[in-house]
């Protein structure tokens, strides 16, 4: 029951209540001041002897006087009842802070200097506070700093046979130790001698959880804590808050050193280090810190991914007016386009590189359903992996409001993933959260971060869209770490990296045979090996269609699932209608989905709709600024037209942008065999064959131009060539039959387009409208009727 009052105090209400005693806000009547009192529970000093020894001590902190330590007034009794007068601060506490809001490091700094100055002015007068904590730091509403309960875990030291368990925290199986665990030092843990360095320790720890949101050890169980405390290395801070500068964290694990001689031999030490952080020439620009002396090493980046995302979907983080506004700060502006920036691989194993790019790559895919953000796409964005351009740089680069950053570290079947926004405009931090889970989970988080941005921008997500983030299922770790594989390796488009990936899938779907989105990844790397001609058109159709119908009849959400479907009802099966409809759902489904809206130019083109696929281009460019293939893309264009004059000006620029993408050259090369300009074409299909390694289309491109200029025998050597590859592998029916056209060969030009048409070639119905290599076909009935079974104009 609340005391109305005890002795001149009038009791307010109940503050708060521990193991100890209670808190109560007071009225002092003689002075006409509020004040706190800590009423002690019964028993808590057992005789006569121990109240003295209690004063005597509470006297001694009493003479602290200084701007951040809250009063002891008072030490008295009445009714049998003790309690301490204590100054009463308004506001909240450090710790309701952190759990509101990520700080700032200048708040950090701020915050750490003026406890700095606190713990100063006490261990000069001999006093140690012993339970230094979040919970006992209280930020007034002007944001002044004011550590409470100084002296008081010596005022309750078990030598008097009065402490309660309870002010442990952690262990209530010590109840030696007075304090609370988590934030205690070695020595104080194991018993040993504590001076002033014992609660620069736990300086250290309250540093760390502001700037990390976390504390450096939060085992569950009072053992595993000990042994943290005593032995295991802290993780740096930067791996769960990247945009932590090298020198807060170099601040903060000195003051975690194990050894008292190792950390800062006074407070004041630390109060200059943390003065000159907030100095503007003393800012230094975050740099990796390695990790292999602490007790992650060993942690190898796992498999978030398609969660990442999780991955933040990091969860990434937008407080837009919300935190901020609650903090007092300038409204953010609102976020409408993102950039998710590759997250860092904190294991430093260049092995794992795999790891931490599918998990970028996941967590772009998993923002972009959200459709009402603009997010960057990977082609874009893995050009600033390693860079050292400011944020604002990129940001201005890629024309985005906010940057997402993060990290990855595994620990056996544990994933930590550490994502945060930045403001970029202002290079402000907004944002920060860290998620822990179990690998099998990673989906599960991925949604767990999408919904959170969501929330956080205010996008109105659509029935089907909160269907999907709220059904994701558990998957299983071994199948998600073949599948981050499969994504890691599918963008380099090589045979051998697409083959690669092709392995990890199938290894997934083995693993997994649920798992929709590793179907999909094996769909569209069959597609891949028959588009390049690397496997047969029936072989990869055949592939191709069963792993996409069973991707989409696991998940009919998937935007990658329906483009590739698109993609096989267009080239492999010749049915525009279905195409065009799979593709226009895919980026239905995935406003953001890139590759939906590329694969969509290209069809429109095909299709002879040269304004809708040029507006197709603006649209991705609308998307991504920087977007680097959108004259690869004009190319495509141009040359479904004939329009060689601009195929050649597209081309060019794209070679100045993409040297050593072949395609790039090829056009070129066609847009100077279109115009008659066959000695200026000759070395481009030279180079496009040489930088494809041989692709059967610059190859049958160069012989059908040195035919053209007379050089039968350069021609006759190619076909040859091609013809031997034949015989033992797959090679392009379509592409021999244009090389026998450009030699004047009809017949054999027209079987090998025959061949081509059984086999349902891809080539067939994608050149032949407008190669300029069945010219001298065109005329013939045998074309027409081509045409016609085909399905084309004719």
């Amino acid at each position: 029951m609340t005391p109305e009052s005890l002795g001149h105090y009038q009791i307010i209400e109940k503050l708060s209540e521990g193991g100890w005693g209670t808190v109560y806000l007071a009225h002092d009547g003689r002075l006409e001041r509020n004040v706190a009192l800590k009423v002690l529970s019964a028993g808590t000093l057992a005789d006569e002897d121990a109240r003295k020894q209690f004063r005597r001590e509470a006297l001694t902190v009493a003479k602290l006087n200084h701007p951040s330590i809250a009063h002891i007034y008072d030490f008295d009794t009445q009714a049998g009842v003790d309690f301490l007068v204590m100054e009463y601060v308004s506001g909240g506490t450090l710790a309701r802070c952190i759990t509101e809001r990520a700080l700032s490091e200048k708040e950090v700094a701020e915050f750490g200097m003026q406890i700095a100055h606190a713990l100063e002015e006490a261990h000069e007068h001999g006093i140690i506070h012993r339970d230094l904590k979040p919970a006992n730091i209280a930020i007034t509403p002007k944001g002044h700093v004011k550590v409470l309960d100084f002296g008081l875990a010596k005022l309750f030291d078990p030598s008097w046979g009065a402490l309660k368990a309870q002010t442990l925290t952690q262990s209530v199986d010590h109840p030696h130790l007075a304090g609370t665990l988590p934030y205690m030092a070695p020595e104080q843990v194991s018993g040993e001698h504590m001076d002033a360095r014992t609660d620069i320790y736990a300086l250290g720890v309250v540093l760390y959880e502001m700037a990390t949101r976390q504390r450096p050890f939060r085992e569950d169980s009072t053992p595993r804590l000990f042994d943290s405390i005593l032995h295991q290395r802290v993780v740096p801070p930067r791996a769960l808050n990247p945009r932590t500068s090298p020198e807060l964290e170099r601040i903060i694990l000195k003051c975690l050193e194990k050894d008292p001689g190792e950390r800062y031999q006074s407070a004041k030490e630390i109060g200059v280090d943390l003065r000159r952080l907030l100095t503007p020439s003393a800012t230094i620009v975050s740099s990796s810190i390695p990790v292999g002396n602490n007790k992650w090493k060993g942690w190898t980046p796992v498999v978030v991914g398609a969660a990442l995302a999780s991955l933040l979907a990091m969860a990434l983080l937008f407080d837009i007016g919300g935190i901020r506004g609650r903090a007092g700060g300038h409204q953010s502006a609102p976020i409408r386009s993102i950039a998710v920036l590759p997250l860092e691989n904190f294991s430093h194993d260049p092995s794992q590189e795999y790891f931490s790019d599918g998990m970028t790559d996941a967590l772009i895919t998993s923002l972009a359903q959200l459709g009402s953000v603009r997010v960057i796409s990977r082609t874009s964005i893995m050009r600033y992996k390693k860079t050292d351009k400011s944020l604002p740089r990129i940001a201005q680069e890629l024309n985005v409001d906010g940057v997402i950053e993060g990290s990855v570290m595994r620990s056996g079947n544990r994933i930590r993933i550490v994502a945060q926004l930045i403001q970029a405009r202002t290079d402000q931090h907004l944002w920060a959260e860290t998620y822990e889970r179990d690998l099998g989970d990673v989906l599960k988080l991925q949604s767990e971060v999408a919904q959170a941005i969501a929330q956080q921008v205010r996008i109105q997500l659509t029935p089907e869209q909160q269907a999907r983030l709220h059904s994701a299922p558990a998957v299983n770790p071994r199948a998600y770490e073949a599948y981050l594989k499969g994504r890691f390796y599918r963008p380099d488009f090589t045979q051998s990296s697409i083959r690669e990936a092709k392995g990890y899938f199938e290894e997934a779907v083995q693993e997994d045979p649920a798992f929709a989105a590793a179907y999909a990844g094996l769909a569209d790397c069959y597609l891949n090996l028959g588009a390049y001609r690397w496997i047969p058109p029936q072989d990869a159709y055949r592939l191709g269609s069963e792993a996409v119908h069973k991707a989409l009849q696991l998940d009919d959400t998937l935007g990658d699932a329906h483009s590739t479907l698109g993609y096989l009802n267009w080239r492999y099966s010749w049915d525009s209608q279905a195409a065009e409809k799979e593709l226009r759902r895919a980026v239905d489904l995935n406003p953001n989905y890139l590759e939906g809206h590329i694969s969509l130019v290209w069809y429109l083109a095909w299709d002879g709709r040269r304004d809708e696929a040029v507006a197709e281009i603006h649209q991705i460019l609308s998307l991504d600024p920087a977007y680097p293939f959108t004259s690869f893309d004009e190319s495509g264009v141009y040359y479904h037209q004939r329009d060689y004059k601009s195929l050649i000006e597209a081309s060019q620029k794209s070679i100045t942008t993409n040297p050593n993408v072949w395609s790039g050259h090829h056009f070129l090369a066609v847009g100077y065999e279109g115009l008659g300009q066959l000695q200026q074409a000759v070395p481009e299909y030279q180079r496009a064959m040489d930088l494809s390694q041989r692709d059967s289309d610059p190859t049958a491109g160069l012989a059908h131009a040195y035919a053209a200029l007379g050089n039968r025998a350069a021609a006759q050597k190619i076909l040859g060539d091609l013809l031997r590859q034949s015989k033992t592998g797959y090679a392009s029916a379509y592409m021999i039959a244009a090389i026998y056209s450009g030699l004047g060969q009809k017949d054999q030009a027209f079987e090998f387009l025959e061949k081509a048409y059984q086999e349902r070639s891809p080539d067939l119905l994608y050149f032949i409208k407008a190669d300029l290599r069945m010219d001298s076909l065109r005329s013939d009935p045998r074309f027409q009727d081509l045409l016609r079974r085909i399905g084309l104009p004719h």
